[in-house]
């Protein structure tokens, strides 16, 4: 099997000397028009394009990317305009690979052969779902595999140390690692050192496998995190969409502006 697109990513930010940036914003969210403009503008800066499934209650996400949620559901966004979103920004400049981010139930009311049929149609690179816990989720990720889409699976703090060396081992060639027990947003409570140190244990059980730590990252910590295989930038991005609104500024450049920003801190 030829490597992933979401491998050789990874592989040129390492030939670089750097990790890889991973963004992630609500598909639809300001309109289903802006969300592809910011797709288009930030894929200059970034290497891994998160795109999230707007749900009606997403468990894992705090109030900036629930906001944004909300915003692309009233601006009529769901899974098949998600896909229509996809493959337009696929035949841009920058295609960059894209990871679906979201719910099992959304999935499960899609039906997930054809779920995976349109992943590969609209050119998804990787999934992932984030109530499908390991080994609930083992054959859908046999499913994926066979379809040549990463399903990426997540491990996080309390992940005890034999549960985590299966996930490993059942794993494709990406791991998620959650770098605080709370939902998306919330501020950094433990230090980087002691999410590093953590970090570490998994990358040493990994050792071919691509992991990235998301939760809590921004443009003040970014630059802690430079050693590791990817960082993963979500709620910000969703506040600084707000904040434009808001304040009547184009989120399009406001985002633009930001990911460079961040692209800069861990060069």
């Amino acid at each position: 099997m030829t490597a992933s697109l979401i491998d050789q990513a990874f592989k040129e930010c390492k030939a670089e000397g750097r990790p890889a940036l991973l963004t992630y914003t609500v598909a639809g969210d300001p309109t289903k028009k802006k969300s592809l403009d910011i797709l288009k503008a930030i894929s200059k800066n970034v290497d891994i394009i998160e795109s999230g499934m707007a749900f009606s209650t997403p468990i894992a996400d705090g109030g900036d990317i629930q906001t944004s949620a909300h915003r692309a559901i009233q601006a009529g966004i769901n899974l098949n305009e998600t896909f229509k979103i996809i493959k337009k920004f696929k035949k841009t400049k920058y295609p960059r690979p894209v990871i679906l981010m979201g719910y099992w139930n959304l999935i499960l009311q899609f039906n997930e052969n054809n779920f995976i049929k349109m992943c590969k149609k609209s050119g998804v690179s990787g999934l992932i779902i984030v109530d499908l816990p390991h080994p609930e989720n083992k054959a859908f990720a046999k499913k994926c595999k066979k379809n040549e889409i990463v399903f990426v699976q997540l491990l996080s703090p309390t992940t005890s140390k034999s549960r985590m060396k299966q996930i490993i081992k059942d794993s494709d060639s990406m791991i998620y690692y959650i770098s605080q027990s709370n939902t998306t947003g919330g501020k950094l409570k433990v230090p980087p050192k002691d999410i590093l140190k953590n970090y570490y244990k998994i990358q040493k059980l990994a050792k071919n496998k691509n992991c990235v730590i998301g939760f809590g990252i921004t443009d003040k910590n970014i630059s802690k995190f430079k050693s590791a295989n990817g960082v993963v930038v979500g709620s910000l991005n969703s506040k600084i969409i707000t904040n434009s609104i808001e304040k009547n500024h184009n989120p399009v450049i406001k985002l633009d502006r930001m990911i460079k920003k961040l692209k800069n801190k861990i060069i």
